[in-house]
Formats: C-alpha cells, structure tokens, sequence
C-alpha cells in the first residue's frame, strides 16, 4: 500500500496568510530550520494507479498539482484522473473545501459520516459536484466497506470509528452547553486496509482525547497517522495568536501528562507520525527542543510530500 501525505498542517496552513507568528514569518523567509506545510490530507492507493484521498483540504489543488501520481493519465483522454474517492473524517473547513477543487465533471465517490454528508448536502455550492457523476456514500461506524470509484472497488477497505472530538466551528451552538453540540459523527477516524495484503494503518488526524475504546483499537498497531495539532494546550494564547486552548478547539496537545505522547506510549505502536499540526507547533521546528523530546518519544513529524509503503 502507498501512502502519500499531500499536506501535513492544521487549518491556516504554515505561513498562515494572516499569521506573523515566529513558525509562520521564519517560513516565508525560508531556512530556519523550518518548512511550509499546507493543510492535511493523504492520498492512498494499492496500486499506484487508482488513488483514495483522506480529506479534501483547501490546499488540494496546489497538493495535486505537486504530485505526479495525481496527474491525469497522459494516454487517458482529455480528461482523466487517478482519484476515485474522497473520504472525509469531519465536516471542518479544512477537511471538505478541497471538494470544490473537484467540480470539473469527474466522477468519483465521496465518503463521509451522516452529519459530513448532511453538512454537505445544507450547503448548495457543493452541489458543484454534480450528483450524476459524484456518489456520496454513508459510513457506518464499525462496518468496513470497500472503496469505490466510477470504475469498482479500488483494493482499499475502510473502516470509520468514532474519536472524541467537537462539531466544525461554523456549526458550533453557543447554546448547547459544554459540547458545543457535537455528536457522533462529527469526528471520525479511519483504519485503511489494503484489501489484497491486509496490511493497514490508521488515521485519526482529529482528536480531543484518547479514550479506552480508542487505546483497544490502536494497541499494536503498525501504523498511526495522529492529531498533532499543538505542543502544549495553551500555545496560541501564549503566543498571541488564539484566545483558546487546544482542548476548546477539539484537540489534544503532544506534550504533559494527559498530552497524545503519553497516552498512546503504552499500545506499543510499530509507527507513529503527527498529522494536522498547527502553525503556532514549536515541534515544526527541525532543531527546537520539542522536535527533540517528540522524537525521542518515537515520533515523526509529518511533512508534505512524504512517502510511506506498508
């Protein structure tokens, strides 16, 4: 199974175009010991022909447009594409916008919960994928199901999971108490299997905590792509940036006792690699201490154009 990360940051990207934060100014300038990321998503194929994304940022044309894998087929016709389904793990800006990118008339299945297609299916600009050639298909937690493109299923299995987490912002509902609203649906993480071997991984590139139910489900995995939104939980108030902390926004932080290191330390997982990290993330840079302490801990940071094989 190929596994490609077309964009490794949290929404805003790294620079963020309004951010003059030290990670997003020492971006622009280049060197440092610091790159620009756009915002996460991860193409995944079986066979290096048919491809599946995971999340649809709003960078994708620019992440398509950077990967040769992605390109249309150049004895294809005049229109073609090796992207036969989208599956979404929530309904944030950064996760669907990229959806718009994919309106020119090509057919292809997008995945997501009931609460991602209903977020979809409220908003009339993503009817710009034109329902006779785009299927949307409903994920049921706990039910694996075979991925399928215009032409059959692709030789990749998926199976949604419920994570902790918070509806998308623009749904929050200051009236609903402490939740915010949300419900099972909203945050979702997937395991990918390559139908033929049976290897698999996982992504959860959204999580507010890590549950029991979460622990059983990773606990010797070979692979986990995992939130890595901020270092510690009140990094963009420290910094100036945010007026809330990673748990307000629905996700966990790496660092201290409660943080993803220390949770997912004892499930003995083969591979481990943060996803989704924010522009205001310390551990973005190459020789800061937090890069140190997360790789000592056994940890990757992701980073966009990276290359993984199971």
């Amino acid at each position: 199974m190929l596994i490609k990360v077309l964009g490794s940051a949290a929404g805003g990207g790294l620079p963020q175009w309004n951010c003059n934060g030290r990670n997003s100014a020492d971006a622009r300038k280049g060197g440092g010991g610091i790159v620009p990321r756009t915002q996460a998503s991860v193409a995944v194929s079986a066979d290096g022909k048919q491809w599946v994304l995971l999340n649809a940022a709003p960078d994708l044309r620019q992440q398509i447009n950077a990967t040769p894998e992605l390109h249309p087929t150049p004895d294809g016709g005049p229109r073609n594409s090796p992207i036969k389904a989208v599956v979404l793990t929530n309904g944030d800006v950064d996760a669907i916008a990229g959806l718009l990118c994919l309106r020119e008339g090509q057919p292809l299945t997008v995945y997501g919960t009931a609460r991602v297609l209903d977020v979809l299916a409220s908003n009339s600009v993503f009817d710009v994928l034109n329902p006779r050639l785009v299927r949307r298909e409903a994920m049921t937690y706990g039910e694996p199901f075979a991925v399928e493109g215009p032409s059959g299923a692709v030789g990749i299995d998926i199976e949604a999971f419920s994570v902790l987490g918070k509806v998308p912002l623009y749904l929050e509902d200051q009236q609903a108490g402490a939740d915010l609203g949300t419900q099972e649906g909203d945050t979702t993480g997937l395991k990918v299997t390559d139908t033929a071997s049976g290897r698999h991984f996982f992504y959860v590139p959204g999580c507010a905590k890590v549950d029991e139910a979460l622990r059983a489900r990773l606990k010797g995995a070979p692979l986990l792509f995992f939130d890595g939104t901020l270092y510690t939980n009140d990094e963009m108030i420290a910094q100036g940036l945010l007026n809330k902390t990673g748990e307000r926004m629905g996700h966990m932080n790496m660092s201290g006792e409660g943080g993803s290191i220390a949770s997912l330390a004892p499930l003995d997982i083969a591979r481990k690699i943060f996803i989704h990290v924010n522009n205001s993330n310390p551990a973005l840079r190459e020789d800061s201490p937090e890069r140190a302490a997360v790789e000592q801990a056994g940890w990757e940071v992701g980073y966009d154009g990276m290359d993984v094989r199971t």
